[in-house]
Formats: C-alpha cells, structure tokens, sequence
C-alpha cells in the first residue's frame, strides 16, 4: 500500500513555510494525541503518521529530498521510517520536546528538570516615541499566552491531586525504544513526554495539560536610554508550564519611531537647522531645543557656511543603564532666501555689484572660477 503524502497527511501546501508547516502540525496533534482519545487505534495511527511527516518535513535536507524523489529518497534506511532517523539519533532522546515544546508548554526542547516541561518563550513587539526612549516609560501589553487551567490549579488532574499511574506506552521508564536497521534507537515517550506516568483523571478543561489559552495583560517597564531594535526579557512572563514546571520569559522588541526633528546615532541626537543667509554672514545666537525639553543657545559666527556642525556637550542620550550621556549635533544649513520683496531684491543687487568689483566675501567662489578660466584659458 502506497504511503501517503507528506504535505496531504499535514494539511499543507508543497510550498508552506516552516511556520505553516508547525502550525498545522501542532493542530493536528492536539487532535489526535492519545491522551485525548484513550484506546483509539484509528487516533494513534493518524498521531504516528503526522509525527512521521513533520519529522521530515521540519528539516530542511530531509524536506529537500522528499520534495525532488518523494518516499523513495528514505529506502533502504535512508530516511525517516517510522519517524526515526539514525542521522538524528543525537536529538531522538528529546523528539518529543521538539515536537511537543510549544504545543504543552514547553519552549522548543527545553526541559527544566525530572521530564517537568517548561513553559514556553513568548515574544511581542511595542513602538515608543523618541521622546520616550530618551526618559524611559511603560507600556501595558495584552499577549495571548498559555495560563495555568484555574479549573485544576494547574496540575492538570480533575480532583487537582495529582493522581497518577505509570504510563502504558514506556510502563513508567519514559523512554520508548525503535529498531533502525542494525541500531536500536532510545527516545522519549511521546505519550507521558518522558515522565514515565500520566494522570489518571485528566482536568477536562485543559485536558491534563495544567494549562489553558488566554490573553493577559502585562506592564512593561522600558529604561532610559533604550536604543531602537533592543530586545527586552521578562523573566517568568512567558507561557505557563506544564504541572509542577517553571513558566518561560516574555521577550519584548523595542521599535522607536523616527523623530521629525531630532536623529539619533548612539547616545549622540542630530538636529539639522537652516539658517538665513543673512545671519549666517553676519553671525549671530540661535536657539535650538533639546531631546530632554531645554532650550540650548548656539552662537553663529559670522561667515558660516552651509554643513558646519556645533556641539552642545551632554544634550544626547543617556547611555543605557548609566548616568552618562552623550552631546547633540546642531548641523546648519544657509538658506538662500526666496519670494524676495522689491526692496530685498535691490540690496542684493546692490551686494551682487559690490561682490563683482573685487570684493573677496566669497573666496571659495572666487577661486572655482579663477580655476575655471585658467582651465579653459591655460596662456
């Protein structure tokens, strides 16, 4: 009897990403996992044949290969028959974890000792202003998450005693053994996840698991400094564990958002100010604003030109974590003025004459055409 598709047996496209794929996997093994459906050989079969197709799938050489030769490419012990691959035996003693880590509570593999499954990392994303990163600020969160089932105070038994008997799959060792080839493969027990005993009257809320889906709401507290992109961890806030486990961490991405006046480079703020061309000629004081709401006081000398830079020590950033903070950047740019009135227009007319008759205020000028009319006119 021919095998059935990988993709088929998932629910999946041939081109599903590895998050599509992992999703509809961990949909249909909720569905079909033995603890929900005890003495369903028709159940436990269909759990062995997704657990088969995701374990090939979820990598990436195996996926390869099946998708150019098909089921042929794991013949002769070349693949994953069965769901076991000798080429993995370094990860089939924590299978399970990798399976099962998101779906109960656990957090990609990781155990947090005794065959206890973690709960699982959350992460969540939240946008600030500038004027927040620079004094730091809170933000309340809602992340749907996985909480600890009320119903059974999350030890995932009816009567909340914890009243377990040994596993019929492994018989209370938590490891189950398959034949591969010549080699006999130890993993963990899919159906107690290496406990070694199950509940035996399992929380019909959570199903046993001691936890249940819903969204909380959580204060978040962003320190002064924080640069764009940083990641911040909350111990303890992530999904609930499984009975008796440690809770996983919230991981929360800081996003800050342009700035209209103000950029940022590190601890130090850029603030680029156009100035007119008069006062850039004659000099004079400007004043400019500050991240931190002061006002700072600039003096323009006379003759300034267009990209000079000023500097305000210690108006930038605070560095992370320090008292320390870094300088603002004034970056000028001379205006030339437009929608000139009768009266402007013959002052600089009478500028442009005077500058004609040899007056030397723009020596930058005078040279580039100087160099121009020697290039063309070298005797």
């Amino acid at each position: 009897m021919a095998k059935p598709d990988y993709y088929a047996t998932l629910g999946a496209a041939k081109g599903a990403s590895a998050d599509e794929l992992k999703k509809a996997y961990r949909k249909l093994a909720m569905q079909y996992h033995p603890d929900r459906n005890p003495g369903n050989a028709t159940a436990e079969a269909k759990f062995k044949e997704i657990n088969e197709a995701y374990d090939c799938l979820k990598d990436e050489q195996k996926r390869a290969a099946y998708d150019r030769f098909g089921h042929a490419a794991f013949e002769q012990g070349g693949g994953p028959r069965g769901g076991f691959d000798f080429n993995d035996a370094g990860n089939l003693g924590d299978i399970f974890d990798q399976m099962f880590g998101d779906m109960m509570g656990g957090n990609g593999g990781g155990r947090r000792g005794g065959g206890r499954r973690a709960g699982a990392d959350l992460r969540a994303q939240v946008e600030i202003s500038l004027k927040e990163a620079f004094t730091g600020c809170d933000r309340t969160l809602r992340v749907p998450t996985r909480l600890k089932c009320e119903a059974c105070a999350g030890t995932g038994s009816e009567n909340r005693d914890r009243n377990q008997e040994n596993c019929s799959q492994c018989g209370g060792s938590g490891k189950v053994r398959a034949q591969q080839g010549f080699f006999v493969v130890e993993r963990t027990c899919p159906t107690c996840g290496g406990m070694g005993r199950v509940i035996k009257n399992p929380c019909r809320i959570c199903s046993g698991l001691g936890t249940v889906q819903r969204e909380k709401s959580l204060k978040v507290s962003i320190p002064a400094g924080i640069d764009d992109g940083t990641r911040i961890r909350v111990t303890g806030e992530g999904e609930a564990g499984g009975p008796g486990a440690t809770p996983g961490d919230l991981y929360v991405q800081v996003a800050v958002r342009p700035h209209e006046l103000f950029q940022r480079e590190g601890a130090n703020i850029f603030l680029r100010v156009p100035l007119r061309m008069s006062l850039a000629a004659l000099g004079g004081e400007i004043e400019v604003p500050s991240i931190d709401g002061s006002v700072g006081r600039v003096k323009i000398p006379a003759g300034t030109q267009s990209g000079a830079q000023f500097r305000l020590r210690a108006k930038g950033f605070s560095t992370l974590r320090t008292t320390a903070r870094g300088d603002m950047y004034i970056q000028v740019a001379v205006e030339t003025p437009q929608n000139l009135t009768k009266r402007q227009r013959e002052l600089l007319d009478e500028f442009e004459e005077e500058a004609k008759s040899g007056s030397k205020g723009s020596p930058e000028s005078e040279g580039f055409f100087a160099k121009v009319k020697d290039f063309f006119d070298p005797h």
